[in-house]
Protein backbone atom coordinates (compact mmCIF):
# COMPACT_ATOMS: atom_id res chain seq x y z
CA UNK A 1 0.00 0.00 0.00
CA UNK A 2 3.04 2.30 0.63
CA UNK A 3 4.43 1.93 -2.79
CA UNK A 4 0.34 2.26 -4.15
CA UNK A 5 -0.06 5.87 -2.05
CA UNK A 6 3.30 6.86 -3.40
CA UNK A 7 2.86 6.05 -7.11
CA UNK A 8 -1.60 7.72 -6.61
CA UNK A 9 0.32 11.07 -5.34
CA UNK A 10 3.26 11.45 -7.72
CA UNK A 11 0.57 10.36 -11.19
CA UNK A 12 -2.20 12.97 -9.42
CA UNK A 13 0.68 15.71 -9.72
CA UNK A 14 2.32 14.88 -12.74
CA UNK A 15 -1.89 15.13 -14.39
CA UNK A 16 -2.34 18.57 -12.75
CA UNK A 17 1.24 20.01 -13.76
CA UNK A 18 0.11 22.04 -16.45
CA UNK A 19 1.87 25.19 -15.35
CA UNK A 20 5.10 22.60 -14.71
CA UNK A 21 5.71 24.55 -11.42
CA UNK A 22 6.24 20.97 -9.80
CA UNK A 23 8.51 18.28 -9.73
CA UNK A 24 7.74 14.69 -8.53
CA UNK A 25 6.85 14.55 -4.93
CA UNK A 26 8.55 13.03 -1.70
CA UNK A 27 6.31 11.00 0.67
CA UNK A 28 6.30 9.54 4.48
CA UNK A 29 4.73 8.11 6.87
CA UNK A 30 4.38 8.82 10.31
CA UNK A 31 3.10 6.80 13.23
CA UNK A 32 0.09 8.79 14.50
CA UNK A 33 0.40 7.87 17.73
CA UNK A 34 4.26 8.48 17.79
CA UNK A 35 6.15 10.09 20.62
CA UNK A 36 7.22 12.72 18.57
CA UNK A 37 3.68 13.72 17.32
CA UNK A 38 2.41 13.39 20.95
CA UNK A 39 4.84 16.28 21.56
CA UNK A 40 4.10 18.39 19.46
CA UNK A 41 1.95 20.51 21.78
CA UNK A 42 5.00 21.32 23.67
CA UNK A 43 7.64 21.57 20.64
CA UNK A 44 5.31 24.21 19.03
CA UNK A 45 3.63 26.13 21.83
CA UNK A 46 0.74 25.51 21.01
CA UNK A 47 -2.81 22.93 21.34
CA UNK A 48 -1.95 21.25 18.42
CA UNK A 49 -4.30 19.01 17.45
CA UNK A 50 -3.54 15.00 17.13
CA UNK A 51 -4.39 13.08 14.32
CA UNK A 52 -6.83 10.92 16.64
CA UNK A 53 -9.16 13.92 16.69
CA UNK A 54 -8.87 14.44 12.80
CA UNK A 55 -9.74 10.35 12.12
CA UNK A 56 -10.77 8.41 15.75
CA UNK A 57 -8.60 5.29 15.25
CA UNK A 58 -5.72 7.08 12.99
CA UNK A 59 -3.02 5.36 12.81
CA UNK A 60 -1.03 6.70 10.11
CA UNK A 61 0.12 10.23 8.60
CA UNK A 62 0.74 10.21 5.22
CA UNK A 63 2.71 12.80 4.49
CA UNK A 64 4.20 14.32 0.71
CA UNK A 65 6.27 17.07 -0.36
CA UNK A 66 5.19 18.58 -3.60
CA UNK A 67 9.11 20.62 -4.17
CA UNK A 68 8.56 23.37 -6.83
CA UNK A 69 10.52 23.70 -10.44
CA UNK A 70 13.68 25.34 -10.77
CA UNK A 71 12.21 27.76 -12.48
CA UNK A 72 9.54 28.42 -9.98
CA UNK A 73 12.70 28.71 -7.34
CA UNK A 74 14.94 30.63 -9.43
CA UNK A 75 12.22 32.98 -10.76
CA UNK A 76 11.67 34.31 -6.78
CA UNK A 77 15.75 35.42 -6.51
CA UNK A 78 14.70 39.10 -7.30
CA UNK A 79 15.02 41.58 -4.58
CA UNK A 80 12.13 42.90 -2.77
CA UNK A 81 8.69 41.42 -3.12
CA UNK A 82 8.02 38.06 -4.05
CA UNK A 83 8.36 36.79 -7.82
CA UNK A 84 4.87 36.63 -9.52
CA UNK A 85 5.71 33.64 -10.69
CA UNK A 86 6.28 31.96 -6.84
CA UNK A 87 2.83 33.82 -6.20
CA UNK A 88 1.19 32.24 -8.22
CA UNK A 89 2.48 28.59 -7.75
CA UNK A 90 2.36 29.14 -3.93
CA UNK A 91 -1.49 29.68 -4.67
CA UNK A 92 -2.17 26.91 -7.52
CA UNK A 93 -0.22 24.79 -5.20
CA UNK A 94 -2.74 24.87 -2.52
CA UNK A 95 -5.11 24.22 -4.93
CA UNK A 96 -4.43 21.67 -6.48
CA UNK A 97 -3.05 19.77 -2.83
CA UNK A 98 -6.57 20.24 -1.81
CA UNK A 99 -8.08 18.09 -4.97
CA UNK A 100 -5.50 15.85 -4.16
CA UNK A 101 -5.93 14.86 -0.49
CA UNK A 102 -9.94 14.16 -1.50
CA UNK A 103 -8.08 11.97 -4.56
CA UNK A 104 -5.61 10.51 -1.31
CA UNK A 105 -9.12 9.51 0.86
CA UNK A 106 -11.19 8.24 -2.04
CA UNK A 107 -8.52 5.61 -2.73
CA UNK A 108 -8.18 4.75 0.85
CA UNK A 109 -12.41 4.17 1.17
CA UNK A 110 -12.45 2.54 -1.72
CA UNK A 111 -10.05 -0.07 -0.23
CA UNK A 112 -12.02 -0.09 2.85
CA UNK A 113 -9.66 2.10 4.90
CA UNK A 114 -10.96 5.61 6.98
CA UNK A 115 -9.30 9.14 5.88
CA UNK A 116 -9.75 12.67 6.56
CA UNK A 117 -7.78 15.51 5.68
CA UNK A 118 -7.14 17.90 8.84
CA UNK A 119 -10.17 19.64 9.25
CA UNK A 120 -10.86 23.29 8.91
CA UNK A 121 -10.15 24.37 12.52
CA UNK A 122 -6.74 23.07 13.34
CA UNK A 123 -4.99 24.25 9.52
CA UNK A 124 -6.67 27.37 9.91
CA UNK A 125 -4.30 30.45 10.33
CA UNK A 126 -4.09 32.42 13.75
CA UNK A 127 -3.42 35.95 12.51
CA UNK A 128 -2.73 37.13 15.95
CA UNK A 129 -0.25 34.16 16.97
CA UNK A 130 0.63 34.05 13.63
CA UNK A 131 0.23 29.91 14.06
CA UNK A 132 -1.77 27.00 12.96
CA UNK A 133 -3.14 24.05 14.90
CA UNK A 134 -1.53 22.05 12.36
CA UNK A 135 2.28 21.74 11.95
CA UNK A 136 3.00 20.49 8.00
CA UNK A 137 6.67 20.79 9.20
CA UNK A 138 6.87 18.89 12.10
CA UNK A 139 4.56 16.12 10.75
CA UNK A 140 6.73 15.93 7.81
CA UNK A 141 9.84 15.42 10.15
CA UNK A 142 7.88 12.70 11.50
CA UNK A 143 7.66 11.23 8.22
CA UNK A 144 11.11 11.03 7.52
CA UNK A 145 11.40 13.87 4.86
CA UNK A 146 13.69 16.09 6.59
CA UNK A 147 15.06 18.03 8.88
CA UNK A 148 14.58 21.35 9.75
CA UNK A 149 17.09 24.64 8.43
CA UNK A 150 17.72 27.66 9.93
CA UNK A 151 15.10 29.39 7.72
CA UNK A 152 12.35 27.01 9.77
CA UNK A 153 11.64 24.89 6.76
CA UNK A 154 12.30 21.30 6.24
CA UNK A 155 15.29 20.91 3.96
CA UNK A 156 14.30 17.67 2.17
CA UNK A 157 16.43 15.25 -0.38
CA UNK A 158 14.53 17.73 -3.12
CA UNK A 159 15.33 20.71 -1.27
CA UNK A 160 13.15 22.86 1.11
CA UNK A 161 11.17 24.85 -1.91
CA UNK A 162 8.13 23.41 -2.16
CA UNK A 163 4.71 22.98 -0.34
CA UNK A 164 3.70 19.79 2.36
CA UNK A 165 -0.16 18.68 2.79
CA UNK A 166 -1.17 15.33 4.98
CA UNK A 167 -3.89 12.92 5.31
CA UNK A 168 -4.63 10.83 7.99
CA UNK A 169 -5.78 7.27 7.70
CA UNK A 170 -6.41 3.57 9.79
CA UNK A 171 -4.34 2.39 7.24
CA UNK A 172 -1.71 0.31 9.64
CA UNK A 173 1.43 0.54 7.49
CA UNK A 174 5.39 0.44 8.51
CA UNK A 175 5.97 3.91 9.66
CA UNK A 176 8.86 5.94 8.49
CA UNK A 177 11.42 7.21 11.37
CA UNK A 178 12.64 10.93 11.57
CA UNK A 179 15.51 11.51 9.46
CA UNK A 180 18.97 11.15 12.02
CA UNK A 181 21.43 13.21 9.28
CA UNK A 182 21.20 16.94 9.55
CA UNK A 183 20.28 18.44 6.02
CA UNK A 184 20.48 22.50 7.14
CA UNK A 185 25.00 23.36 6.31
CA UNK A 186 24.58 25.67 8.97
CA UNK A 187 23.30 23.65 12.00
CA UNK A 188 25.59 20.97 10.63
CA UNK A 189 28.48 22.48 10.36
CA UNK A 190 28.41 26.07 10.91
CA UNK A 191 28.93 27.17 7.14
CA UNK A 192 25.88 28.76 5.07
CA UNK A 193 23.45 30.90 6.62
CA UNK A 194 22.22 32.26 3.28
CA UNK A 195 18.75 32.04 4.52
CA UNK A 196 19.25 34.63 7.25
CA UNK A 197 21.12 37.15 5.21
CA UNK A 198 18.65 37.42 2.81
CA UNK A 199 14.97 37.50 4.88
CA UNK A 200 14.32 40.61 3.98
CA UNK A 201 12.69 41.00 7.30
CA UNK A 202 15.66 39.97 9.40
CA UNK A 203 13.87 37.35 11.42
CA UNK A 204 15.66 34.71 11.59
CA UNK A 205 18.33 33.74 13.75
CA UNK A 206 19.98 30.56 15.03
CA UNK A 207 17.80 30.44 17.85
CA UNK A 208 15.04 32.72 17.54
CA UNK A 209 12.21 33.65 14.71
CA UNK A 210 10.64 36.68 14.60
CA UNK A 211 7.22 35.22 13.43
CA UNK A 212 5.47 39.27 13.59
CA UNK A 213 8.41 40.30 11.07
CA UNK A 214 8.20 37.97 8.71
CA UNK A 215 4.67 38.42 8.99
CA UNK A 216 4.61 42.00 7.54
CA UNK A 217 6.68 40.68 4.64
CA UNK A 218 4.22 38.53 3.73
CA UNK A 219 1.08 41.00 3.90
CA UNK A 220 3.17 43.40 2.06
CA UNK A 221 3.04 40.56 -0.95
CA UNK A 222 -0.46 39.74 -0.07
CA UNK A 223 -0.90 43.73 -0.74
CA UNK A 224 0.81 43.32 -3.97
CA UNK A 225 -0.98 39.53 -5.26
CA UNK A 226 -4.92 39.73 -4.75
CA UNK A 227 -5.59 37.88 -8.24
CA UNK A 228 -3.68 34.70 -7.97
CA UNK A 229 -5.85 33.01 -4.97
CA UNK A 230 -6.71 34.07 -1.61
CA UNK A 231 -5.31 30.77 0.79
CA UNK A 232 -5.42 31.57 4.12
CA UNK A 233 -8.93 33.80 3.85
CA UNK A 234 -10.23 36.95 4.27
CA UNK A 235 -9.40 38.14 0.57
CA UNK A 236 -6.38 39.37 1.68
CA UNK A 237 -4.24 38.15 -0.78
CA UNK A 238 -1.47 36.02 -1.29
CA UNK A 239 0.50 35.86 1.80
CA UNK A 240 3.87 34.99 0.38
CA UNK A 241 7.44 35.63 0.47
CA UNK A 242 10.02 32.52 0.51
CA UNK A 243 13.22 34.68 -0.25
CA UNK A 244 14.79 32.57 2.78
CA UNK A 245 14.14 29.88 0.52
CA UNK A 246 15.03 30.58 -2.87
CA UNK A 247 18.39 31.85 -2.18
CA UNK A 248 19.89 28.91 -0.38
CA UNK A 249 21.71 26.41 -1.30
CA UNK A 250 19.20 23.78 0.38
CA UNK A 251 15.68 25.43 -2.14
CA UNK A 252 16.75 22.51 -5.33
CA UNK A 253 18.18 19.75 -4.64
CA UNK A 254 17.81 17.08 -8.11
Amino acid sequence: MKEYIKETICSFVESENRERYWRTPLTGFADADSEYIRSLPVRTGVNHAMPCEMLPGARTVIVYFVPFSLEVNESNKVEGYASETWARAYERTNEMMSHLNSHIIGELEKRGYNASAASDSAVRFDREKLISMWSYRHLAYAAGLGTFGINRMIITQKGCSGRIGTVITDLDVEHDEPMKEQQCLYRKSGICGICMKNCVAKALEPGGFNRKACYEVCMNNAAKYKGFGDSYGGGIGSEVCGKCISFSPCAYRK
